[in-house]
């Protein structure tokens, strides 16, 4: 039986557009819901393009309810991958799903995490103090931002003309490649 993946989202969505298609034909598991705390983003047309049903939140339903957790319980979420999600992730969701919350982070933890370093403010960073190298890392979620255990990392040397955008790019290409094959290894262990 296949497991269920839920995506949850804050932007543009690429790397949740690269889970969905490669999970499309796949028969280790399958995206059910997309959820976004934007009603803007642009993954909410990805997760249509691809027949995938949404749900959009805001605070008061995600911190102070449990009508996300009934949402993910009622569809039978096995496992939830955060793909540019900018929240913390509440403590009922944690318990519900231990070692069931993926993310994605685009620096080498543990450097560059924690509140406030997501997309362009961590290359800046990065840059800044001259790191020889960068990359991602996927980790499971805890109760701390960036702080769960390390699950994958890849990485790639910084040239000396790399600007905070080059860096945005080989990032991306990290992790549209490698986030997708780490979901499916972990669900082939559940």
């Amino acid at each position: 039986m296949k497991k269920r993946i839920a995506i949850f989202a804050s932007g543009s969505g690429s790397n949740a557009q690269k889970i969905m298609e490669h999970f499309k034909h796949s028969k280790v598991g399958e995206v059910v819901l997309v959820l976004s705390n934007n009603m803007d983003a642009y993954v909410l047309q990805r997760a249509d393009n691809f027949e995938i049903p949404s749900h959009i939140f805001d605070r008061q339903e995600l911190y102070h309810t449990d009508e996300v957790l009934h949402l993910l319980q009622r569809l039978n979420v096995d496992l939830i991958a955060l793909a540019g999600f900018l929240w913390k992730v509440p403590d009922n969701l944690l318990k519900a799903y231990p070692n069931q919350i993926l993310n994605i982070h685009p620096a080498l933890l543990p450097k560059f995490g924690g509140k406030g370093m997501y997309g362009s403010h961590v290359h800046k960073a990065v840059l800044e103090a001259k790191e020889e190298e960068s990359g991602i890392t996927i980790h499971f979620v805890n109760e701390n931002y960036d702080e769960g255990e390390v699950i994958h990392q890849s990485k790639f040397k910084i040239e000396p003309e790399d600007t905070v955008e080059m860096l945005q790019f080989k990032v991306q290409q990290l992790e549209h490649n490698y986030f997708p094959k780490v979901i499916e290894s972990i669900l082939k262990k559940m």
